[in-house]
């Protein structure tokens, strides 16, 4: 089979490492190209990054950097981890040269024309290529995944969706990867819990409104719930933790609904015990695209509590945007081949 070649944007950064280890052997896609902002254009690969993982892979090590622009990097599907400020520019420029670019940036989530998906919850989003496209008037697209901590959110409350839910309390305890690298400075964090981060909370209250909202005929329209977040960074490396009060329309025996979502695999599952879900013990689980849920109990308050907890880098960005990736390329031949008018000659065999 015809792997579809596909470039990662920022890949000299944390995400975009992660991206780029995901990409490299992957069954449906190849490596067409890294690229970074114009300090790193032209070196090695290998010589641009502080390498986060194990050891670089050998395909990688020795690539050009390229330019982040569609004349240097175009590629049928594009993987962004750039910065919010740069995507802003940059994505949409890549959009009009006819790429599918996936986006981990907050730069577009909130566009009401830009699919916000988790493919496990919301994939009839993707349909909003179409308004997108007519509006913007260009033959690719972009499609985000969401802000880390509303993914873990989103993905433990998806099964008490059908039971209407009217609010939501959250409290996050999110991984110092979370901030990138460096991310924050080791004697502000260590032991240490810093109770904000900049534009977190805003992202809670809108982004999950958003994943959980109805297509209609002339667009989508966010769920009515409301969120009340809180949000902390934590001295722990990988893994944001949510804890979470849901307030809801109908009676609810909550451990059935989420034991019957139980092995949505790799999606969500519940842990028994007092003291799970834990980073040590959880954040890798399924490869990291995992959320674990425990901690079910009634609320006197609210109604219903529960802790989930997912990885950071995995499932909240570089596994969610090849996800993403993975969601559209299963689209029908025709489908995938019309963000792509115009362009097909530069999609080499591979």
């Amino acid at each position: 089979m015809t792997k579809i070649p596909v470039t990662v944007l920022g890949a000299t950064g944390v995400v975009g490492q992660r991206i780029v280890r995901r990409i490299v052997g992957h069954p449906s896609f190849r490596l067409a190209g890294v690229a970074a902002s114009a300090r790193s254009v032209g070196k090695r690969y290998a010589d641009t990054i502080h390498w986060a993982e194990e050891e670089l892979p050998a395909e990688v090590r020795d690539l050009a950097v390229l330019p982040c622009t569609p004349e240097g990097a175009w590629a049928p599907i594009v993987l962004s981890a750039l910065d919010a400020e740069t995507a802003r520019e940059v994505e949409p420029a890549f959009a009009r040269a006819g790429c599918l670019v996936i986006t981990n940036a907050s730069a577009h989530r909130l566009d009401e024309d830009v699919p916000l998906i988790i493919p496990e919850i919301n994939p009839g989003h993707l349909g909003l290529l179409d308004v997108q496209r007519e509006r913007r008037g260009w033959e690719g697209g972009i499609v985000a995944n969401p802000n880390c901590a509303t993914a873990v959110l989103a993905l433990a409350i998806a099964p008490l969706v059908p039971f209407g839910i009217r609010r939501i309390a959250v409290t996050t305890l999110q991984a110092a990867s979370g901030a990138g690298h460096p991310g924050v400075a080791s004697l502000d964090l260590l032991g240490n819990v810093i109770p904000w981060i900049e534009g977190e909370e805003d992202k809670l209250r809108e982004e999950p409104r958003k994943i959980f909202g109805q297509m209609g005929s002339s667009g989508l329209i966010s769920a009515s719930f409301l969120v009340s977040p809180q949000v902390t960074r934590v001295p722990v490396p990988h893994g944001h933790m949510a804890c979470i009060t849901v307030e809801l329309e109908k009676a609810l025996e909550a451990r059935e609904a989420l034991e019957a979502y139980d092995g949505w695999a790799p999606a969500v599952t519940l842990v028994a015990g007092q003291a799970r879900p834990q980073p040590r013990l959880d954040v890798e689980r399924g490869g990291g695209m995992t959320v674990t849920v425990g901690q079910l109990r009634e609320d006197g308050v609210f109604g219903l509590r529960l802790v989930a907890r997912g990885h950071t880098l995995e499932g909240g960005a570089a596994g969610a945007a090849v996800a993403n990736a993975e969601l559209a390329a299963r689209l029908p031949p025709d489908r995938l081949a019309g963000y792509f008018t115009g362009r097909l000659e530069r999609w080499p065999s591979g």
